[in-house]
């Protein structure tokens, strides 16, 4: 049987300078040399350090990000940038739909469809994220919840497993109840449900389902034995190099394990 490649990942949201985001591109880039096996490498660093890190990352088997990106092409939309921009300066991947988007910034499950369609009609991989509140977890909805949640983030998509449309996309599960500084840590009952749902909707559908909220390299084995799982979106554990290799080593003998 062979299986899909791990996707892991990190995004630095709203930290580290264009200084400290290209010598941690730089440290990665030595440390990984050609590649961890089995496992596909992501780093999404703030939008000003994109160009550099992407130019620091150039050969290396790691694909850049950008955190957010609009849905049309230009125009008069000051304070955006566009998907051809983010292309132009290095990503591949653009996260779409964090939850810290939609509270904050009138994310909503419309604009994150316009957003897909135009990452897809670009030739880069979407990254969307889904998730619920702790409200929505405590009556038991969840599941319900985040199926809505990505059907309408591909509503009138189509594609197979491959490398063509709706196949290169990233579905990222990252439970509300989980992330940030005060989030707290899932047992792996709590994100199974979740999962298992969207392994059986999506997973023949789209390049992989990752999961994300409180990631750490002492709960990473656990989480990607859960059924369903393809990958980790990390966040503050793989601020520093060390963390994010570590996760990567986790990656690689999950992989190992599984081949």
């Amino acid at each position: 049987m062979t299986h899909r490649p791990l996707w892991i990942g990190t995004s630095f949201k709203m930290n580290k300078t264009r200084a400290q985001s290209v010598a941690y591109a730089t440290r990665l880039r030595s440390e990984l040399g050609g590649g961890v096996p089995g496992v596909r490498a992501f780093v999404i660093p703030p939008a000003t350090a994109l160009a550099e890190v992407s130019l620091a990352l150039e050969g290396a088997p790691v694909r850049t990000g950008v955190q957010n990106a609009h849905w049309a092409d230009g125009g008069a939309w000051t304070g955006e940038l566009s998907v051809p921009q983010a292309a132009d300066a290095g990503a591949r991947i653009v996260e779409i739909g964090h939850s810290e988007r939609r509270a904050h910034f009138a994310e909503t499950d419309g604009t994150v469809r316009l957003k897909v369609g135009a990452v897809l009609r670009h030739g880069l991989t979407p990254l969307v994220c889904c998730g619920e509140s702790a409200e929505v977890f405590a009556r038991g909805g969840s599941v319900e919840h985040v199926l809505r949640q990505v059907e309408a983030a591909f509503a009138g998509l189509s594609g197979t497993r491959g490398d063509e449309g709706l196949g290169r996309a990233l579905i990222a599960y990252e439970p509300v109840w989980a992330i940030g500084e005060h989030g707290r840590e899932p047992r792996p009952e709590d994100v199974a449900p979740v999962h298992e749902a969207l392994a059986a909707e999506w997973g023949d559908r789209v390049g992989g389902v990752l999961y994300g909220g409180s990631v750490t390299p002492g709960n990473a084995a656990d989480l990607l034995r859960v059924p369903g799982v393809g990958g980790l979106f990390v966040g503050r554990a793989a601020w520093d190099v060390e963390g994010f290799l570590e996760l990567l080593r986790v990656g690689r003998r999950h992989a190992g394990a599984m081949a």
